[in-house]
C-alpha cells in the first residue's frame, strides 16, 4: 500500500515539476524571443540609420556640385554681361548697324 500511494504521489508530483517547468521553459522561450525581437528591431533600426547618413551625404554632394555649377553659370554670365555692356561694342554698333555718327563737339550738351 505504500509503494502504491507513493506512486501515485509520484505521478501527482511529476506532473506539478512538469508544470513548473514547462512555465520555467515557456518564460525563458518568452524572454529569448522578446532579447532576439529587441536585437532585431536595433539592428534594423542600426542599418537604416546607416542608409539614411550615407543617402544624406549623396544629397550633400549632389548640392555642393550643383552649387558649383551655379557659381561657373553665374561668373559666365556676368562676362557676358559685361562684354554687352563695353562702351566699345556699343559704339560699333551704332556705327555699322544703326548708321549713327560720332557726335561733333558743339552738339556735345555737358550736364552737371
Amino acid at each position: 500500500m505504500n509503494r502504491r500511494t507513493d506512486r501515485t504521489y509520484g505521478m501527482w508530483g511529476d506532473s506539478k515539476a512538469k508544470s513548473k517547468k514547462s512555465k520555467s521553459r515557456s518564460s525563458k522561450i518568452f524572454c529569448f524571443t522578446l532579447l532576439m525581437l529587441f536585437l532585431m528591431t536595433g539592428s534594423l533600426f542600426y542599418v537604416w540609420s546607416r542608409v539614411q547618413v550615407i543617402q544624406l551625404g549623396y544629397e550633400i554632394s549632389s548640392g555642393l556640385k550643383e552649387g558649383r555649377k551655379l557659381l561657373e553659370t553665374n561668373r559666365k554670365l556676368r562676362l557676358e554681361i559685361a562684354t554687352l555692356k563695353s562702351y566699345a561694342r556699343i559704339e560699333k554698333l551704332a556705327m555699322e548697324e544703326l548708321k549713327m555718327s560720332k557726335p561733333k563737339p558743339d552738339q556735345v550738351i555737358v550736364i552737371r
